[in-house]
């Protein structure tokens, strides 16, 4: 992956902050929207959501789920060069008790401050969904497959203020830029 496609990947993780969540349900998908928060070096992401919601139930019966984090309108030419990226992952519930815990809910809570009240309801809970394939599309004929490694090993900086030119790709595709084939990780 070129440099300007990593800086816009890790721009659009820094500006969108949510995500489409796709859940197994009754044997059929389901697709929801939640808020979400990073884990550094590309270790996972949080999310923050209630007993009471489908998707959470789904979870708990079937851990695998996909994320997809899209650009709005104004970061492309046309809607089919927008910035998204797409995960492939396990939900793991994250309980008080854990390991990751502390450090997840201050994540969250440092994207969602005006969620805090919601840790103190009973129905909450956190849940870290760690990556198995990662799939960007940096705009038309720009797409990258990774494993989780290599995710991890593109986020391990800092992640760089929001860049303009990095999150407006062209609509026309690049000369040279082969598109690899989801979800070939070699690529």
């Amino acid at each position: 992956m070129e440099p300007i496609q990593a800086s816009a990947l890790q721009s659009l993780l820094a500006t969108q902050p949510v995500a489409a969540l796709a859940t197994l349900h009754k044997g059929e998908p389901a697709v929801s929207m939640v808020p979400c928060a990073w884990l550094p070096q590309g270790r996972g992401v949080v999310i923050h959501v209630s007993r009471l919601a489908t998707h959470t139930a789904d979870m708990l019966a079937h851990a695998g789920v996909g994320l997809m984090v899209t650009g709005t309108l104004d970061m492309a030419d046309s809607p089919l060069a927008l910035p998204r990226l797409s995960v492939q992952g396990e939900a793991q519930p994250c309980p008080s008790d854990s390991t990751d815990y502390a450090e997840a809910r201050a994540l969250y809570l440092a994207r969602f401050p005006d969620s805090e009240a919601m840790f103190g309801f009973a129905d909450f809970s956190l849940f870290i969904v760690r990556l198995r394939m990662v799939r960007f599309v940096g705009g038309f004929g720009r797409a990258h497959s990774l494993t989780a490694e290599q995710f991890a090993a593109l986020m391990g900086g800092p992640t760089p203020a929001p860049a303009t030119a990095a999150l407006r790709p062209s609509a026309a595709p690049p000369e040279s830029s082969p598109n690899s084939a989801w979800p070939n990780p070699a690529s």
